[in-house]
C-alpha cells in the first residue's frame, strides 16, 4: 500500500501516533487510506448538498474495506462572481484546486481518492489533480439543479440574466423580474442547463472517470446518494485492480469526450478545460482536432441555453450513456477503453437506450449534422476562437458588421444597456484574456443583456475573455492570441468591419495586412491591472486560451 509510507514500520511510529490522535483504530490503519476530496461549502448552491454526498461516499468506502478520510477543496460560484472583480477569481481557482489536492494527496500518501466536485472549476481542477497524483480515483458530483418554473414554463439561471436585459428594455415589469428572481433557481445543485458545470460532469462520464448518471441525476434525487455510495465502493475495486486515472484518461478517451461534447452541445469552456486536463495526463489535445470531430459528429441535444430542455430531461431520456449509444451506432466512439465502472465503454453503453427522441435526437435525425461547438480562425484569431454553434441563431451564422470596441466588460455593458449598440454591430471586448484580465472573466452579463434587449439575432460579441455556458447567441470567445500580448484583437478600431462565418470556421477583420502591420508597430503593452497577490502570479505564468490557459514557468 502507498500509505505504508506513513503507517508501517518502526520509523513510522511517530506517524501512527498522529493517526491515534485522530481517533483512528489499528483496524482502520491496516486498511487502504482513501482520501475523499470534499468541495462542500455554504456559498455555492451546487455545493451546499455535498456534505450528504461525502457522507454517502464514506459509507461506500467503508463497506468495501477502505478507510475514508475527508479533506477540502475550494469552490467559487460563477453566478455570484459574475459581472464584477470576483469573476477574475473564477478560472484561476482551477489551478488552486489542482495544486492543493495534489499537495494533500501526496503529503499524506493516500492509496486512492474519491473526488466530490460539482461546479465549474472544481470538476476540471480535480480531474487535473487526479491525472497528476495517479492513484485509483472515482468521481461523483453533487448533481444538477432542477429547472425553475416561471409563468408555466421551465426556466434556469440564463433566463434570469436575460430577464434583467428584458427589464432594462422595458419589455417585462419589475414584478415579472421579481418572479424570475424567486423561481429560476429552485433547488440545490449545479444550474439546470447545459452550462459549464453540467457539461464537465457529463464529460467526466464520457472520459470514463465517473459512474453512469454522474452528470445528470438531479441533486435532490435520492438516486444521487446511492450513486455516491457506489462510487465509494467502486474506488476500492479500482484499488484492488490497480486501475489508475492515466490508464483511463488516454488520448482516445479525450477524443470520446470531444465527440460527446459536440453531440450534447456543451459549454465553450470545455475547450479550455479538456486541453488542460489532457496536458496533466500527458496527452496533447490540439483544438484544431475539434473541428474535425465536429464535422463528423451530429448535434443530438439542445439543452438550455440552446433550447428549452434541461438536465432533468436528459436524465429521464437515458443520460450521457444513451447519447453515447446513439453515437456508437455510427462508430463515432472508441469503445474498447477501460472506465471506472471496471468495464469498457462498449460494456457500459450497450443496453442504454434513448427513451425520448425529443430530448436526445436519434443519430439519423439530429438537430444538425455537425457538432455544437466550432473553433474559428482568421486574421482576427490566428490561433483560435471558440463559439457554441448550437446556441447561435441561424441568421447570425454568417454575419458582417462594424466593430464596437471596448477595453473592459463594464464599458461594454454600459453601452449595451444605454442603447448605444444597434442591430448589425459586432461588440469587441478585449484585454479580458488569461493575462489581460487577468483571469479570463466569463461574460454572461453582456450576452444576456444583448439577448434580453432583443438583439440576440442581430448583434455579435467577440472577446479574448470567455463566456458562461449559460450564454447564447453569436458569442465568440477565447480569441487567441489575446490583446494583452499584442494579438490582432488589440489592433481593432471602432468601425472596422468584422466578418464572421461559422459554417466555414472563419473570423476575419476586413483591414489590409499593411494597415494591421502599421497598427502593430504603434501598439504598446498595457500596464498590468493587478500587480500583487495570486492574480499577479497567475498572469505571469498563464498561457493562451487556445492552450487551455495552463500555467507554465515563462522563459
Amino acid at each position: 500500500m502507498k500509505s505504508d509510507a506513513v503507517k508501517t514500520g518502526v520509523q513510522q511510529a511517530p506517524h501512527r501516533s498522529l493517526f491515534n490522535a485522530l481517533g483512528m483504530t489499528k483496524e482502520e490503519m491496516e486498511r487502504p487510506l482513501v482520501g475523499i476530496v470534499s468541495s462542500y461549502n455554504q456559498i455555492v448552491p451546487g455545493h451546499m448538498n455535498l456534505d450528504k454526498i461525502v457522507d454517502a461516499v464514506k459509507i461506500g468506502v467503508a463497506m468495501a474495506g477502505g478507510t475514508p478520510i475527508v479533506f477540502p477543496a475550494i469552490a467559487v460560484c460563477d453566478g455570484i462572481a459574475m459581472g464584477h472583480t470576483g469573476m477574475k477569481y473564477s478560472l484561476v481557482t482551477r489551478d488552486l484546486i489542482a495544486d492543493s489536492t495534489e499537495a494533500m494527496a501526496l503529503a499524506h500518501q493516500f492509496d486512492a481518492l474519491v473526488m466530490v466536485p460539482n461546479c465549474d472549476k472544481n470538476v476540471p481542477g480535480l480531474l487535473m489533480a487526479a491525472a497528476r497524483v495517479n492513484v485509483p480515483t472515482v468521481f461523483v458530483s453533487g448533481g444538477p439543479m432542477l429547472a425553475g418554473h416561471v409563468k408555466g414554463e421551465k426556466r434556469s439561471l440564463s433566463s434570469m440574466f436575460e430577464a434583467v436585459g428584458a427589464y432594462t428594455a422595458g419589455s417585462i415589469s419589475e414584478e415579472d423580474l421579481c418572479e424570475f428572481e424567486n423561481k429560476a433557481c429552485p433547488t440545490c445543485g449545479s444550474c439546470s442547463g447545459m452550462y459549464t458545470a453540467n457539461s464537465m460532469n457529463c464529460l467526466t462520464e464520457a472520459i470514463g472517470m465517473g459512474l453512469q448518471g454522474n452528470g445528470t441525476i438531479p441533486a435532490v434525487y435520492s438516486e444521487r446518494i446511492k450513486l455516491a455510495k457506489h462510487a465509494g465502493m467502486q474506488v476500492m475495486e479500482m484499488y484492488r485492480r490497480n486501475i489508475r486515472p492515466r490508464d483511463i484518461m488516454t488520448k482516445e478517451a479525450f477524443l470520446n469526450a470531444l465527440t460527446v461534447d459536440m453531440a450534447l452541445g456543451c459549454s465553450t469552456n470545455t475547450m479550455l478545460h479538456l486541453p488542460a486536463i489532457a496536458h496533466e495526463a500527458g496527452v496533447e489535445l490540439n483544438l484544431d482536432i475539434a473541428n474535425e470531430i465536429s464535422a463528423r459528429t451530429p448535434n443530438l441535444c439542445h439543452l438550455a441555453p440552446a433550447g428549452y430542455t434541461y438536465m432533468e430531461d436528459l436524465n429521464e431520456a437515458g443520460g450521457v450513456y444513451a447519447v453515447m449509444n446513439e453515437l456508437n451506432k455510427k462508430g463515432l466512439l472508441h469503445t474498447d477503453l477501460m472506465t471506472v465502472t471496471g468495464k469498457t465503454v462498449a460494456e457500459n453503453i450497450k443496453d442504454c437506450v434513448n427513451k425520448n427522441p425529443e430530448i436526445i435526437r436519434p443519430i439519423d435525425h439530429p438537430y444538425s449534422g455537425t457538432g455544437g461547438i466550432a473553433v474559428l480562425k482568421g486574421n482576427l484569431a490566428p490561433d483560435t476562437a471558440v463559439v457554441k454553434r448550437s446556441a447561435v441563431a441561424p441568421e447570425m451564422m454568417v454575419h458582417e458588421g462594424p466593430a464596437r470596441v471596448f477595453d473592459c466588460e463594464e464599458d461594454a455593458i454600459d453601452a449595451i444597456k444605454g442603447g448605444k449598440i444597434v442591430p448589425g454591430d459586432v461588440v469587441v471586448i478585449r484585454y479580458e484574456g488569461p493575462k489581460g484580465g487577468p483571469g479570463m472573466r466569463e461574460m454572461l452579463n453582456p450576452t444576456s443583456a444583448i439577448v434580453g434587449m432583443g438583439l440576440g439575432s442581430s448583434v455579435a460579441l467577440i472577446t479574448d475573455g470567455r463566456f458562461s455556458g449559460a450564454s447564447r447567441g453569436a458569442s465568440i470567445g477565447h480569441v487567441s492570441p489575446e490583446a494583452a500580448v499584442g494579438g490582432p484583437i488589440a489592433l481593432v478600431e471602432e468601425g472596422d468591419i468584422i466578418k464572421i462565418n461559422i459554417p466555414e470556421n472563419k473570423l476575419e477583420l476586413a483591414v489590409p495586412d499593411e494597415e494591421l502591420a502599421a497598427r502593430k508597430a504603434k501598439w504598446q503593452p498595457r500596464q498590468p491591472k493587478v500587480t500583487t497577490g495570486y492574480l499577479a502570479r497567475y498572469a505571469a505564468m498563464v498561457t493562451s486560451g487556445n492552450r487551455g490557459a495552463i500555467l507554465e514557468i515563462q522563459k
